[in-house]
């Protein structure tokens, strides 16, 4: 049987069916080294695998470190800026004063003098919207105020909901 690649020979090995097993034929090249890793055996096994040197290992490196920073910039604004919004309201309570109306009394607080707009909803024991409400929070009011608010309904509702409030700069509810 012929060797179909003859040029990854190493020295001191042999082409039989007990080469490299228990035999140490060396070339000299000492105890503990490997006598593949001379240049040109190197490059000829580099070829034939194809491994490259350390550019790509750098790049894949670099890659990590890019989203690494990518996600700590992310982590940074989540923490600070999204979680302290302009806004923010709760429900204290509601009555349900007749089958038209219900009464609506919520907290708002404001972190700076902004105008802001609260949404309030009447539901129906199907859970149908039956009622809806805007309260809009003048800019030069206190910055933490309750607010009663009468919502008309299409028909008897069993409980009124809070969305939340908006400002000009944040349009998700809080």
């Amino acid at each position: 049987m012929t060797d179909p690649h003859p040029d990854v020979r190493t020295a001191g090995t042999s082409a039989g069916p007990n080469a490299g097993a228990g035999s140490s034929t060396g070339t000299g090249t000492g105890p503990g080294t490997d006598p593949g890793t001379d240049p040109g055996t190197k490059a000829v096994l580099d070829a034939r695998y194809g491994r490259t040197g350390r550019s790509r290992r750098v790049l894949i490196v670099a890659g990590v470190g890019v989203l690494a920073l990518a996600g700590l910039v992310w982590l940074a604004w989540a923490a600070f800026i999204a979680s302290n919004p302009p806004v923010s309201s709760r429900m204290i309570g509601f009555k349900i004063e007749s089958a038209t109306t219900a009464t609506a009394t919520f907290q708002v607080d404001r972190s700076k003098s902004v105008e802001a707009q609260c949404r309030l909803q009447a539901k129906a024991a199907d859970f149908s919207i039956v009622g809806e409400l805007t309260v809009t929070v003048a800019p030069d009011s206190a910055r933490q105020q309750t607010i009663d608010a009468t919502l008309t309904t299409q028909r008897a509702a069993t409980a009124v909901v809070l969305v939340g409030c908006t400002t000009a700069d944040a349009h998700r509810p809080n």
